[in-house]
This record gives C-alpha cells, structure tokens and sequence, in this order.
C-alpha cells in the first residue's frame, strides 16, 4: 500500500539536523548531520527532543521512525564536542539527561531504522526506540572503551537487557562491532531487510501499529516496558490490569466485533 506524503510537522525554530517527514499518521524523522556520520551533538539531540515532542503534543500521529543516511545511523557522540568537558562540567550540565533520553519516555512507538554505522551514543539511540529494523548494511557497537570511557546513555543498560551480560560484556569491554545478521542473532534487532528497502519497511512496519487501536498499542507497549522495570509477578499483575483497562475502549468493542462478523476493524483513538 502506498501512502500518501503530507507537508513536514512544523518544529520548533532550528531544524538544521532533523528532517521531519509526513507518511500519513507516520513520522519520518532522518538525522541529516552527515558530513559527521550523524555524529550526535547537543543541537542534534536538542532538535530530536522538540520534534518529539511535536508529534507527541499531535493527535494526528501515531507512529515514529527514526533513520539516518546509508553511512551511518548515527556514529556516536560528537567527540570533538565531549573532549575539553571535565566531570565537573557534564555532571552540572547533567549531560546525556537533559537533552539525549528524550526517545525512550515518547508514549507513541518508535522505530528505528538502522543502516550503515550505529556506534556509542548511535547504538543506545537506536535501543532507546521500541525496535530496531536494521539494513545489511548495519554495523553496531559500543566503542567507548576504546577512547578512555564508558557507554554513558544506556550501552551498559539496554544492552545488557537484550542481549544478556556475556554478549554486552563482550561489546562493551572490547569495543568490537556486529553486523546485523548476528544483531538479529542476539536479540538486539527485530528484522534485517535489504538495504534500499529499510525505510519502506520501516515505514510499513509503523503504518501497521498507526492502524490499529491508538490505546491498545499504547498500553501494549507500556506493558513490555514494564516487564523490565519490576518483577515477573509484579509485572504480570501489571499486564493484567491494563488487559482490564483495554475493555473500557472502543477498540476492544470494535476489534472483537469485526472479527465475529469477518470484517475489517475501524478503529478510533478511545
């Protein structure tokens, strides 16, 4: 199915690095730094916060996609921007909290579509999203180690909690890179696709969950998050609840009718 291209989301002033792309309730949002590799400077994230809040604050939205260029997802963080700063300097300035997590608290889901370089702070940006659909031409790593620090925006967290201790430990402690084949291999990534189709795919992918009931999918996805966050009792009786609430939707009245009766569901947003 094709979809049909609308006007750009309108961001707050400065847009140099973001492209923001309407695809129908779908954003795509590419990080256009590429002289650098996307490399992820305060201005970059700074202008990825506002545009995500734009589609938060937007009813009309009900997916993201997150890309960069065919070189490079993002190739970590701008070193020549990190490397005067002392602890002094990144612990006032809370760096990495105060403009870098904004992916991981949007309630909408999030897609990132990787190819080319996602390293350091490009690979925790990508962990950061719901999921990860990665061309072939996806290389990830966590090459921290190898410039004197630590993966600071998740790479020691996230990472750990996809692929488990002994593969993170492994990324981590000697900085080495995967392809996408053993990404996928390891839980890091949902699907590997061809290269010149991994916006389409992502696109599709998100158009998908857009399609569905706006509260089902949010409560979906608040319910795996919370998988990670509690244990698995606690977690259970989580789910449970939220598979109580979902009864008080139109979706769940509209979905379970359209399919006893063999027809397409309409969903609304309630």
């Amino acid at each position: 199915m094709t979809t049909k291209q609308q006007d750009p989301i309108k961001v707050a002033e400065n847009t140099e690095y973001i492209l923001a792309e309407r695809r129908d309730s779908v954003v795509l949002l590419t990080l256009n730094r590429s002289k650098a590799l996307n490399a992820l400077c305060d201005s970059l994230t700074q202008e990825l916060t506002e545009v995500l809040d734009a589609t938060e604050r937007d009813d009309s939205v009900a997916a993201v996609v997150i890309t960069g260029s065919a070189k490079a997802f993002a190739a970590g963080a701008d070193i020549k921007e990190m490397q005067p700063k002392t602890f002094v300097d990144v612990y006032l300035e809370d760096f990495i909290t105060s403009s870098w997590e904004r992916p991981s608290t949007v309630r909408k889901p999030i897609i990132a579509a990787v190819s080319g370089y996602a390293l350091g702070g490009g690979a925790e940006l990508a962990m950061m999203c719901d999921l990860i659909i990665a061309a072939e031409s996806a290389k990830f790593g966590q090459p921290e180690i190898t410039i004197g620090i630590l993966p600071g925006a998740g790479g020691t967290q996230r990472l750990a909690r996809a692929v488990g201790k002994s593969k993170a430990m492994d990324m981590v402690l000697t900085g080495r890179m995967i392809d996408a084949a053993e990404a996928e291999r390891m839980g890091l990534v949902a699907r590997v696709v061809a290269d010149e189709e991994l916006v389409s795919e992502a696109v599709a992918v998100a158009t998908k969950i857009a399609n569905f009931s706006k509260p089902a999918v949010l409560l979906a996805k608040e319910s795996v998050n919370r998988a990670f966050e509690t244990t698995l009792s606690e977690g259970l009786r989580f789910e449970r609840r939220m598979f109580h609430a979902a009864f008080a939707t139109e979706g769940q009245n509209e979905g379970m009718d359209a399919f006893i009766n063999k027809r397409e569901a309409r969903y609304s947003d309630r």
